[in-house]
């Protein structure tokens, strides 16, 4: 279980980062809460797994304090990224 906690933490930070980002961006038609969430979770899992790699998060185990802060920051922020950039291609593609 221990090996399997960062990498859910960071998926559920990511759903709940892109969820948040598709529904700030919803006023040009968004991309609605399905894709929102699998972007984001997506997301949450490349950017938590970023910030592991760059050592952040104080290297501890997976059920160290500091680890899990990391992985929530890192799989919210990369949800949230993910999911604003592909919501951006999507609009302006939409335009042309």
């Amino acid at each position: 279980m221990e090996t399997w906690l960062p990498i859910i933490i960071q998926l559920v930070a990511g759903l709940l980062g892109g969820n948040l980002a598709a529904s700030a961006g919803k006023k040009g038609g968004g991309l609605g809460g399905a894709l929102g969430s699998i972007i984001g979770a997506v997301g949450g899992l490349g950017g938590g797994q970023l910030l592991s790699a760059l050592g952040v998060g104080g290297g501890g185990t997976s059920t160290d304090l500091m680890s899990i802060i990391s992985d929530v920051v890192g799989g919210g922020a990369g949800g949230a990224i993910l999911t604003a950039v592909v919501g951006m291609l999507k609009g302006g593609a939409k335009k042309s």
